[in-house]
């Protein structure tokens, strides 16, 4: 023990001890930040796991509670026991129900339902119209010709009513678009994502376009679970289905593919969308005269001639009463 504690007292073995601890620390130091890894990376793997969790609850949430849910309801079934839309299948008709803002498959098999039904339905109102409640002076060929019109009435109808619905939807969304981009505009100038832009335009344009903010609230929700953002834009487009929206679609899927700023395709796109929408409004003050031409000779000028002629009918008539 005397002899260890001799040792220890050497100035050699104080030295020796000293540059082992000296060479410890050293080692330590170096290989340490090795061991710990890199956090930056762990912590970005962990938010892409949880963001992936995110999409995945999501996408979910939206099967189960309507975009993918399944039909169901008597019409429903008796679609799909004569299956009607393999038998009257239209490769367009998804598309322009989602134009209209008739979602999910129930809106489709209403459509099929309905374009089956219907020509039967206008035929035998044609036949109890002519032949029973006014029998018209018609030949055999014309009264079985109109039974044949109204089964074509019928089966042409479900899709002049989309079209129609469609039409007025994308009137409502293109006069409201390109106040939406000024506004989007100046969210992404402020420091917005485009995924908080697109939602707070969405939750702002709805006093002057429900159909509007619908379709952006919608892209919101995709951009947030869909694994690509160019399909969410490209969504958009398809479902408002007008080239002023494509557009910007194109433009946005663009800018975020070669990194050029926002700011200014919104800027661009926006100014284009006014020129449009007063181009349109030109076009249609342009086609006024035309159009007030069946009304005038309709209306105006039967007025016109009754005014000016008809003091002097009254006056002729009065000189013929005095003569006689």
């Amino acid at each position: 023990m005397m002899e260890f504690a001799a040792s220890l007292s050497d100035p050699g073995t104080l030295a020796a001890m000293l540059a082992a601890v000296a060479m410890f620390a050293t080692i330590t130091s170096v290989m340490l930040p090795a061991l710990r890894g890199d956090k930056l990376e762990t912590r970005l793997k962990q938010v892409t796991e949880q963001r992936e969790k995110l999409r995945l609850a999501n996408r979910e949430a939206i099967a189960q509670r309507g975009l993918k849910k399944e039909a169901r309801g008597t019409i429903s079934d008796i679609s799909k026991k004569l299956d009607l839309q393999k038998m009257l299948e239209d490769p367009n008709i998804a598309m322009k129900l989602n134009q209209a803002g008739l979602r999910g498959p129930r809106p489709l098999m209403i459509f099929y339902f309905c374009r089956f039904f219907l020509p039967f339905i206008g035929a035998v109102g044609a036949f109890i119209y002519i032949f029973f409640v006014n029998d018209h002076d018609l030949s055999m060929q014309m009264k079985y010709g109109s039974i044949v019109v109204g089964a074509a009435a019928g089966f042409y109808a479900p899709n002049m009513y989309v079209d129609n619905i469609a039409q007025k939807r994308q009137q409502s969304i293109m006069k409201a678009f390109p106040d939406a981009l000024d506004m989007m505009l100046i969210c992404v100038e402020s420091g917005m994502s485009i995924e908080m832009a697109f939602a707070k335009v969405g939750a702002e344009v709805g006093t002057a376009s429900v159909e509007l903010a619908e379709e952006l609230q919608l892209t919101t929700a995709e951009l947030a679970y869909l694994q690509e953002r160019r399909v969410a834009y490209e969504n958009l487009a398809a479902r408002t289905g007008h080239e002023g929206v494509k557009a910007v679609t194109m433009a946005l899927i663009q800018a975020e593919r070669y990194g050029t700023p926002l700011g200014d395709a919104l800027r661009v796109m926006s100014k284009e969308n006014r020129e449009m929408r007063m181009a349109a409004a030109e076009q249609k003050a342009a086609a006024l005269p035309a159009k007030l031409t069946v009304p005038m000779i309709l209306f105006f000028l039967p007025v016109l001639f009754l005014v000016v002629l008809g003091p002097a009918w009254i006056k002729i008539t009065e000189m013929n009463e005095e003569n006689n």
